[in-house]
């Protein structure tokens, strides 16, 4: 049995589930809120040091908010590392437009880029544009968790979201897992889901029996 504040048996496995329900996490927020513009911020002069960087994102967001008339916005952010070295640049999801005048002005720290994710098939909603973030999100959460000690060590959160705008949590309750899926899919309109895994087919499973749903 695992203990809370202890290591974990398997680091390496327990990083991974850690991953997956962060992955999770961003995609429901992207979709709750319709964040379909994805941006990029780069520093013009390399920046090596992740509090600084967490640092300049919530003043840049702060910025941002005050340039748009102080009106609190959801947003998702997520840190990554150059492949060429030149250390971190951020990542993020709004779900508004927003002039790239101002965000160059809210960052001021180097280099900026913004687009809306409107390549999709004809007929395609806000909806499947925030889909569409969410999966490029997600790939950047899962390489932050690969990423250095240092930040482990740091305890630094692999991506951060606008606080007040978390998705409601609708609870399910049933006498078994296939009933609550059956309860799950009508409140999906009765779409079955895209992903499932199930702790009884994975091996040495240490925690109670659990099993997770995703849908496109």
């Amino acid at each position: 049995m695992w203990v809370p504040g202890t290591p974990a048996a398997d680091p390496e496995r327990a990083r991974a589930e850690a991953a997956r329900r962060a992955r999770a996490k961003v995609r429901r927020y992207c979709t709750a809120h319709r964040l379909n513009r994805l941006g990029t911020l780069t520093y013009a002069s390399a920046c090596h040091d992740p509090m600084q960087v967490r640092a300049d994102v919530a003043g840049f967001f702060r910025s941002l908010r005050a340039l748009l008339g102080g009106r609190a916005l959801p947003y998702v952010w997520v840190p990554e590392w150059h492949k060429s070295g030149h250390g971190l640049h951020v990542h993020f999801a709004v779900g508004q437009f927003i002039g790239r005048s101002k965000i160059e002005a809210a960052w001021g720290r180097g280099f900026v880029h913004i687009k809306r994710l409107s390549d999709l098939p004809v007929g395609s909603t806000s909806l499947h544009e925030a889909r569409r973030a969410a999966g490029y999100l997600s790939k950047y959460v899962t390489k932050a968790f690969a990423d250095t000690e240092a930040e482990r060590s740091l305890g630094l959160h692999r991506y951060e979201v606008a606080q007040g705008f978390q998705p409601p949590v609708v609870r399910l309750t049933g006498r078994s897992s296939r009933e609550v899926l059956y309860q799950a899919v009508e409140r999906m309109g009765g779409a079955l889901p895209a992903i499932s895994w199930s702790s009884a087919d994975a091996e040495d499973w240490q925690g109670p029996p659990a099993v997770w749903f995703a849908w496109d």
